[in-house]
């Protein structure tokens, strides 16, 4: 039995940047009723040599967009990494899901020896073919970012669980 790539990728990200979304909107509900400033949450970080939350949303984005555009064969759309509040994040998340939304399975399924190339031109260079880009690389990534994020907030104290991490499958 083969895989479909864009079953493997497009709707697993789409589930799980609308769960993060709504686990944002509940840590921005947190802060405002238990009166703590907004950027205290969005610059906590799990340990001091890791990255904030902004960062670890703008880069769970980057993955679910980079990864969907590479196994479609699109170029990858450039988000300048400007967020810095509740709304900017959600905003960015919307544009991501827009973006993936758009792409269809006739882009992606069939493609999975296509040839993608990380870090063309530098010493770290690497080729993978698709199907290994996505299963190896692209959603390890990217689980990887959702689930700090969603870490950051729960050791914060906001009120998430299990299910708000997976959202709706």
């Amino acid at each position: 039995m083969s895989i479909s790539l864009y079953a493997a990728s497009v709707p697993v990200f789409k589930q799980m940047l609308k769960a993060l979304s709504d686990v944002l909107n509940k840590a921005e509900a947190h802060a405002s009723a238990k009166n703590i400033d907004a950027n205290a949450l969005l610059q906590a970080r799990l340990y001091p040599d890791m990255f904030a939350l902004v960062r670890q949303v703008q880069i769970a984005v980057d993955f679910a967009k980079g990864v969907s555009a590479r196994l479609a064969g699109v170029e990858v759309p450039s988000y300048p990494d400007t967020e810095q509040s509740f709304a900017d994040l959600q905003a960015l998340l919307a544009k991501a899901l827009g973006f993936i939304d758009s792409l269809t399975p006739a882009q992606i399924d069939g493609q999975e020896g296509r040839e993608i190339v990380l870090r063309p031109g530098t010493p770290k260079e690497s080729r993978l073919d698709a199907q290994k880009y996505l299963l190896h690389y692209g959603l390890p990534q990217f689980f990887f970012h959702v689930t700090t994020s969603y870490d950051i907030l729960r050791h914060n104290g906001v009120e998430v669980g299990k299910r708000d991490y997976m959202g709706s499958y």
